[in-house]
């Protein structure tokens, strides 16, 4: 069973930087998975007056959402009881065919998706992306099996900037295809859950992204974060959350 709370390692306060005239990324730091200080892949972005949520979980200091996109189920990514409170009467949510089916109670516009899927709004537009794992965790058995078409969102808003969540996903060759993106929040952690410090370096260089947020890792592994950042392109800039 695993259990998601708050960390004492989070901020108490949320981290909020600017992306682009009138955008911002809004993070809310750390939470506890089990006994793991773990920095999620959840965030807010603002764009005018649209305000998007992608994998929140453990959200504080919250606005109403107009968009939700949710990569998979599992419990670091999918909170029912934070969609409950971000959720209006016209919040569009964007999610894996997983996730749909623990929505039946939901009261919002809800889209599947499935990787390679492209939906066009009154204000964004959204490609869901592929999220496996390529080998196993025990065995035969995957975290992320590609069977269960787990995605990733490439997010284009209506000024242009474009920002390509990975989802919880190893370095794969569809990624080949993902070009002009403006923010990568890129999984770094491993652990045969995503990919590694030295596979997340490779798809950011070969994205070539304007600035790239590393996600999904420990947060009391400070040495990831060095390898990482001394691994990506100096044109590339790495936004480190606390």
């Amino acid at each position: 069973m695993i259990r998601i709370t708050k960390s004492e390692k989070r901020s108490k306060t949320p981290k909020v930087i600017e992306l682009a005239e009138n955008t911002t990324l809004t993070t809310w730091g750390a939470i506890k998975v089990n006994n793991s200080h773990f920095f999620p892949s959840s965030f807010r972005i603002i764009s005018g007056e649209i305000v998007i949520y992608i994998d929140p979980v453990e959200v504080n200091y919250f606005e109403k959402a107009d968009y939700i996109f949710i990569t998979h189920s599992h419990p670091d990514h999918f909170s029912l009881k934070d969609i409950v409170k971000l959720i209006k009467a016209n919040t569009v949510i964007i999610c894996s065919t997983g996730v749909s089916k623990r929505l039946t109670n939901i009261a919002a516009i809800i889209h599947i998706v499935k990787p390679g899927d492209k939906l066009e709004f009154l204000n964004l537009k959204a490609e869901a992306t592929p999220a496996y794992n390529t080998g196993p965790v025990f065995l035969w058995i995957k975290a992320h099996p590609k069977s269960k078409k787990n995605v990733g969102f490439i997010i284009t808003l209506n000024n242009g900037f474009r920002v390509y969540h990975g989802g919880d996903t190893d370095y794969l060759p569809e990624m080949k295809g993902i070009a002009n993106i403006d923010l990568a929040l890129i999984p770094i952690g491993g652990e045969k859950l995503t990919m590694n410090v030295e596979d997340a370096s490779l798809i950011v260089n070969q994205i070539k992204p304007v600035k790239v947020v590393p996600m999904h890792y420990e947060v009391l592994k400070s040495e990831d974060l060095i390898r990482f950042k001394s691994l990506i392109n100096e044109s590339i800039g790495v936004i480190e959350f606390e």
